[in-house]
C-alpha cells in the first residue's frame, strides 16, 4: 500500500476540527462509510465539547413538538409533493382556532414546546387571518413556541401581501412568531429547483429570507432533502450555500455582542459560542441552530426519481456534519429513514434525534409513515451509551 501524505494530512485536520474544502469533501466522500462515520462523530464530540466548557458529548438532545400545517391548498405544485391540494379538491382545508387549540392543548399534554407550523401557499389566506392566529396562540399559550413559516412561505406572502419579507417578518415576529424553519430548501441550486418546483422560490430568494430572519434576531434551522434529480455537486453546492451564510449570519451576531463573551478563533468555537448564547437567552442577533438532511419520498409523488436507500444518507449526513463545521448542531432524520437508522445516524455526526413528530402530515402523504414516542427517543439513545436529554427549539435543556 502506497502511503498518501496528502489524505493523511486531510484526515489528522478533519480529526483536529479544522475547516475542509470541497475538493477536500469529495475526497472524504470516498472513504469507507465506517471510516467516514468515525470522523463525522469526532467532529460531533469536538463541538459538544467546545459548546459545553469540555462536558457534554456523552447529551444526545430531543425535542417533543407538533408539526402542524395550517393548510394543505397551495399555488406551486411541486413535482415532489403528495401533500398539496387545491381549493377545488373534497380534502382541502384551512385549520380553525379551535382545531389549533386542541393540537397545542394535546402537545403540552405530552410536554412539548412548540408546534411546526407550515403550510401551502394558499393565495386567498390574508395577512391579518396569520397575525390572528399568532396572536390567539401568544396570548391562549403564552411562552410555547411557534417555530413557523418556511422561506418559501415567506416570499409567497410577500407576493400576496404585496409587501416587503422584512416587514412580513417584523409583523410576525412582533405578533408571536418566535423562530422560522429550514423548510422548502430542498435543493438550493436553481437548476434543480426547475424541475422539482418550477413555481417555488429561488435559492437566493430562499436564503434572503433566513438572512433577513437573522438580521431581525430569529434562529431558524437549515434543510436538505436528496435522492432524486440532484448530482453529488449539487448537494455540496447546497452545503457550500448554507455555510457561507452562516458565516455570515454568525459575524453579525459576534459584532453585536462587541465583546460579551469568546469566539474563539476557528468556526467550529464560533458555533459553540452561538450555542452558549441560545442556551443563555442572551442573544443579540440569530444564525441557523442546526442542520437536518433527508431523502425524497417517491410513493404518491408526481416526481418519478429513485430515492436513496440508507447507505447514502448515512454518508450525506456525515459529510454534512464535516462540512458544516459552523453549525452547532445536526439532527438524524428519523421521519424518512425509519427509527433504526435514525438511532445510527447518532453515530455519524448526528447530536439531535429531532422530535417526537406528534402529528406529521407531508412526509406521510407520500407513504412513509414512522412513528416515535419520548420512552422511544430515550430508550434510542441510552442503547448507544448517550445521555436523552429534552430541549428547546433553541437547544436549551427542558429536563
Amino acid at each position: 500500500m502506497i502511503y498518501d501524505a496528502a489524505l493523511d494530512s486531510l484526515l489528522q485536520r478533519v480529526w483536529d476540527g479544522g475547516r475542509i474544502n470541497l475538493d477536500e469533501v469529495r475526497r472524504l466522500a470516498a472513504l469507507p462509510l465506517e471510516e467516514l462515520g468515525a470522523l463525522a462523530d469526532r467532529r460531533r464530540e469536538l463541538h459538544r465539547r467546545a459548546a459545553h466548557g469540555g462536558k457534554g458529548e456523552g447529551i444526545i438532545t430531543y425535542i417533543v413538538d407538533r408539526n402542524v400545517n395550517y393548510t394543505n391548498i397551495c399555488n406551486v405544485y411541486c413535482k415532489f409533493c403528495a401533500f398539496y391540494r387545491t381549493e377545488k379538491d373534497a380534502d382541502s382545508y384551512v385549520i380553525t382556532t379551535a382545531e389549533m387549540d386542541q393540537k397545542i392543548e394535546e402537545t403540552i399534554a405530552l410536554g412539548g414546546t412548540q408546534i411546526l407550523l407550515q403550510g401551502g401557499h394558499h393565495p386567498k389566506l390574508t395577512k391579518q387571518w396569520y397575525l390572528d392566529l399568532l396572536s390567539h396562540i401568544r396570548a391562549k399559550f403564552p411562552g410555547f413556541n411557534v417555530h413557523g413559516f418556511s422561506p418559501s412561505e415567506f416570499v409567497a406572502f410577500s407576493e400576496f401581501f404585496n409587501e416587503p419579507v422584512e416587514q412580513i417578518l417584523r409583523d410576525f415576529t412582533a405578533a408571536g412568531l418566535g423562530s422560522v424553519p429550514g423548510g422548502g430548501g430542498e435543493i438550493l441550486v436553481d437548476r434543480v429547483r426547475k424541475r422539482i418546483a418550477p413555481l417555488k422560490a429561488d435559492s437566493n430568494q430562499w436564503m434572503g429570507v433566513m438572512d433577513t430572519a437573522h438580521q431581525l434576531g430569529l434562529a431558524s434551522s437549515a434543510t436538505m432533502m436528496f435522492g432524486h434529480v440532484e448530482t453529488f455537486d449539487d448537494r455540496l453546492e447546497h452545503l457550500e450555500f448554507v455555510r457561507n451564510q452562516q458565516d455570515k449570519s454568525l459575524e453579525r451576531v459576534r459584532n453585536a455582542e462587541r465583546g460579551a463573551r469568546n469566539w474563539g478563533a476557528t468556526p467550529i468555537e464560533h458555533a459553540a459560542a452561538y450555542a452558549s448564547a441560545l442556551e443563555a437567552g442572551e442573544l443579540k442577533g440569530g444564525a441557523f441552530t442546526a442542520f437536518i438532511c433527508w431523502t425524497f419520498q417517491p410513493e404518491n409523488a408526481v416526481l418519478k426519481a429513485p430515492t436513496v436507500g440508507s447507505h447514502e444518507y448515512l454518508k450525506t449526513q456525515a459529510l454534512s456534519r464535516i462540512y458544516l463545521d459552523n453549525f452547532p448542531s445536526v439532527q438524524s432524520s428519523w421521519v424518512t429513514q425509519g427509527l433504526d437508522i435514525g438511532q445510527v445516524a447518532l453515530k455519524y455526526g448526528a447530536n439531535d434525534l429531532g422530535s417526537i413528530m406528534i402529528e406529521e402530515n407531508v412526509v406521510s402523504s407520500a407513504g412513509t409513515t414512522f412513528r416515535m414516542t419520548v420512552p422511544d427517543m430515550q430508550r434510542l439513545i441510552r442503547d448507544l451509551g448517550y445521555e436523552p436529554r429534552q430541549r428547546d427549539n433553541w437547544y436549551r435543556l427542558v429536563n
